[in-house]
């Protein structure tokens, strides 16, 4: 009965038990299942990386980055710790970061949520410049600590630019799910992060 007066729900539970069975499918180095999974989700692993490093070329090797990290690794893939869509989330914002940093020293502007929203002038002396390497540590860690459902649909919300319904047809999850998830990240950020904001608890 409930299946029936929710055929939405059932769908997208129908979706991301075909995406799990993709990464199974990978996991014992299927071709076709890679090929498959890439087409549903190459899009979205692109506009996150685009969004992180503003730079198409990096961007698109990102893209090929983390599909061969998927293709290595997926056997690894727990689907109790959250969907396909939200791994994928997880693993493509790590790459981008990662390539980021590696120009680091050519680059304008940073998405790491602990650098550019604790980003410093480049005349700060030695002392100050390690406090908030720190205080950008506690955030990223911060981040890293959410379940990683919470954490792929906060980061697409505010490192991707992703409206709410952007993101939900992205992970292929309820419009009401995600903002569940966004809005209990934001609560739990808030309270992980008490100490950096001077707030007591």
């Amino acid at each position: 009965m409930t299946q029936e007066k929710h055929p939405t729900a059932q769908i997208r539970r129908i979706s991301e038990q075909g995406d799990q069975a993709l990464v199974a499918g990978i996991a014992r180095h299927e071709p076709q299942a890679l090929e498959r999974l890439y087409e549903r989700y190459r899009t979205m692993v692109y506009h996150l990386a685009f969004k992180v490093l503003n730079n198409r070329e990096s961007a698109d090797e990102v893209v090929l980055e983390v599909f061969w990290q998927v293709w290595r690794e997926a056997a690894r893939y727990d689907g109790q710790r959250g969907s396909v869509g939200a791994w994928l989330a997880a693993v493509a914002r790590s790459r981008a970061i990662d390539a980021l940093r590696a120009r680091r020293s050519g680059a304008t502007m940073t998405n790491d949520p602990g650098e550019s929203f604790l980003s410093t002038d480049p005349e700060d002396d030695p002392e100050t410049q390690v406090s908030l390497e720190e205080r950008a540590a506690f955030v990223r860690s911060a981040l890293e600590s959410l379940p990683v459902d919470q954490r792929a649909a906060l980061e697409l919300a505010f490192f991707g630019g992703l409206s709410h319904m952007e993101i939900a047809e992205q992970l292929h999850e309820p419009l009401g799910t995600v903002k569940t998830r966004i809005r209990t990240a934001m609560l739990r950020l808030r309270e992980r992060l008490r100490p950096l904001l001077g707030e007591k608890a």
